[in-house]
């Protein structure tokens, strides 16, 4: 993970091990000013759900996206996390452009849909059928950030989700997972960003549906239930336990 640090002159952070300690004090990992931040701030760890970020004992609140945490959040890559008046942009490492083409069978079209996670349209769910426009003229106004137009499209072109950076905002480009980008393929999970907008791509349809194993004469023969032994047992065993439950019915109803 890359973290980038947003109008300020300071270099990119690169960091690969599993808790990332931030603060003001020197043995920390990451070390920001005193102004900013308390000596022991905040943990970043990587667990089975993701990215996590904790605030640590007498430290003040964080925010992650402009909302406050005041104990932990769930982290993902083109987040902003503000602490003071530092922030914070967790980037990808992956360059998306890069990424290998991921296409929908047969080329065509399935449900799909940007999740707004924050920003003004957060917990709007955009639907993606052939096109979304956000921004100018566009199905969804983002509104002008700071003087300048900012604006997206999301379409389907020959089985892939494609992306294009429509306003090309030289202070608030276009970013995914915290990749400044202009035209690229997207992933489900992705998180696109521009400006305070955050959005997170679902399509539970592009993912590839596992395949249907046929069984045949040999396999089948190898079944556990062909080695538990002959029909005529399992028979044999209903027909013992009738018999056993109605012996005892019987000796207490002549015993009562």
């Amino acid at each position: 993970m890359r973290i980038e640090f947003p109008n300020a002159a300071r270099e990119d952070f690169h960091w690969a091990q599993a808790r990332l300690c931030i603060g003001s004090a020197a043995d920390n990992d990451l070390v920001l000013a005193a102004s900013q931040a308390a000596a022991k701030h905040l943990c970043i760890e990587q667990d089975r759900r993701g990215w996590v970020v904790q605030v640590l004992p007498s430290a003040d609140r964080i925010y992650v996206n402009a909302r406050p945490v005041r104990e932990r959040a769930l982290l993902r890559a083109g987040d902003v996390v503000s602490v003071g008046d530092c922030r914070l942009l967790l980037c990808d490492d992956e360059d998306p452009a890069l990424r290998a083409p991921h296409k929908v069978a047969g080329e065509g079209c399935c449900t799909a849909a940007l999740r707004a996670v924050a920003g003004p349209l957060s917990g709007r769910v955009l639907p993606l059928r052939y096109s979304l426009e956000l921004g100018p003229g566009g199905s969804c106004a983002l509104g002008p950030v700071q003087g300048e137009a900012v604006g997206l499209r999301v379409r389907w072109k020959e089985g892939r989700i494609l992306l294009e950076d429509i306003c090309r905002s030289s202070r608030h480009p276009v970013r995914v997972n915290g990749v400044v980008v202009q035209n690229v393929a997207l992933l489900p999970g992705d998180q696109i960003g521009v400006a305070m907008h955050r959005f997170v791509l679902e399509a539970p349809g592009t993912e590839a549906e596992p395949g249907t194993v046929l069984l045949d004469e040999r396999t089948t023969t190898n079944l556990p239930e062909a080695a538990a032994g002959p029909i005529g047992e399992v028979w044999w065993l209903i027909v013992t336990a009738a018999v056993l439950a109605l012996g005892i019915a019987l000796v207490l109803l002549i015993r009562f």
